[in-house]
């Protein structure tokens, strides 16, 4: 006897009125590419959808090679892998399409550049994966105390706040800057113009021995010059991967550094023409 026809499956919660799946999953193929990184919250909002059927959209669309999923949502598929000459990135990543890449290496930086630092020292923190690392790193040193961290990054601010009262953390202000959640300007240098910290370390695209430490976006760029104005150690924090690279905004030449700190796979021929430089090069033990 033929078998009965199952009854229709109910939508998942918030599912009902939604739009039919194929133009829906093409508009957030669209917003991936548009926003540089979508989270799976922003399309259960957007399109009136669960949880569930919003996982379900990415993984069709990472099926067909349009999106690639990261923690929490979706970034481009071509973005981790779009590189142009000399292996420079063609556009810029956003914060979580940074964050699953070079792990090791910015393991190493954060944990050597955290180790600098002394109880009742303030530190600027500039926004960014690697220096995200340096604020975990400093979160688990249990020793510190007294001590004083500003960023413009939302991330980092987020790291550490959990080691509250240990540490102070002050958020610079600014405006806000979705794809890496930095503040920059305008607003931006508010707090900066009335602080002289300890220590800096600024993040990068770029560190070339002649055109010096260099950003792929303009307002981030700016807003790193105005950190090395206001500390009295600047430390750029960079992986093996940025040297010898070269970005649109220019940060600083080398000599207004006092270190660059990199991870132990750095190329040693870009290492020694930055030394010639006259800036110092730490990089953790092989």
């Amino acid at each position: 006897m033929p078998q009965p026809t199952p009854p229709p499956q109910p939508a998942p919660p918030g599912d009902r009125d939604a739009l039919p799946a194929h133009l829906r999953r093409e508009q957030i193929r669209r917003l991936v590419d548009e926003r540089g990184f979508v989270r799976v919250a922003e399309l259960r909002e957007a399109f009136g959808v669960s949880g569930v059927t919003a996982r379900a959209d990415l993984d069709v669309l990472v099926g067909e090679g349009a999106v690639q999923r990261v923690h929490g949502g979706a970034v481009p598929a071509h973005a981790a892998g779009g590189a142009g000459r000399a292996g420079r990135p063609e556009r810029e990543s956003s914060f979580e399409e940074a964050l699953a890449s070079a792990v090791l290496p910015k393991r190493q930086i954060g944990e050597l550049a955290a180790s600098l630092v002394r109880s009742g020292q303030s530190v600027i923190l500039d926004v960014g994966t690697t220096t995200l690392s340096i604020a975990r790193a400093l979160r688990a040193r249990a020793d510190l105390t007294d001590v004083v961290i500003i960023t413009n990054g939302l991330s980092i601010a987020l790291e550490l706040e959990p080691a509250i009262p240990r540490f102070s953390v002050i958020v610079t202000g600014g405006s806000l800057r979705p794809l890496q959640h930095s503040l920059v300007e305008p607003l931006a240098a508010t707090v900066l113009d009335q602080v002289h910290a300890d220590l800096a370390f600024i993040g990068c695209n770029g560190v070339d021995p002649e055109h010096g430490v260099t950003n792929i976006n303009l307002p981030e760029a700016a807003v790193k010059t105005r950190m090395l104005a206001a500390t009295a150690r600047a430390i750029v924090v960079a992986e093996g991967a940025k040297l010898g690279q070269v970005h649109l905004g220019r940060v600083a030449l080398l000599s207004a550094f006092d270190l660059l700190i990199t991870d132990a796979a750095a190329d040693p021929s870009t290492l020694e023409l930055i030394r010639e430089t006259g800036l110092g090069v730490l990089q953790p033990e092989q």
